[in-house]
């Protein structure tokens, strides 16, 4: 027979009007996904991809140095507000999951914290942890040739 909250009052089991059976999520421990329309699974996957995309080169950019983390933990742009904390320190160069999980215990945040959700208070902790431990800046002076610390 089936799961007393899957059957009818006759004893069968619902049917949609193909006469398949009906998923109910709240009810069924394991099924088919509930359909959607090809146009909707498509504008889904576009928009995944753009997500994907803009994190990637999010990423690139606090590798390459041209983006602070602490300006990202900050300014908490689109593509990473539904990132963790940790994918964002993590990014940087010589950032491992130790380095990153002892940053955030001693700020009192979790390392899988989305860093759209940070509170005010812990946006600017974490963001005044990362600028104390930055290295100081190398620039190079056009006119000399030289390299000055700043």
């Amino acid at each position: 027979m089936g799961d007393i909250a899957t059957l009818d009052a006759g004893g069968t089991a619902p049917t949609s009007q193909g006469g398949a059976p009906r998923c109910n999520p709240m009810t069924s421990k394991a099924g088919p996904a509930p359909l959607c329309k090809p146009q909707q699974h498509l504008r889904a996957l576009e928009h995944a991809n753009r997500v994907r995309l803009a994190r990637a080169r999010l990423k690139r950019k606090i590798g390459a140095g041209e983006l602070a983390a602490a300006e990202v933990i900050l300014s908490c742009p689109w593509e990473a507000h539904s990132m963790s904390v940790s994918d964002v320190l993590m990014s940087q160069k010589r950032w491992g999951r130790a380095r990153c999980r002892r940053l955030l215990l001693s700020i009192g945040v979790p390392e899988n914290k989305q860093v759209g959700t940070l509170t005010d208070r812990q946006r600017l902790a974490l963001a005044g942890m990362l600028r104390k431990m930055a290295p100081p800046t190398v620039h190079r002076m056009e006119t000399a040739g030289a390299l000055s610390l700043a």
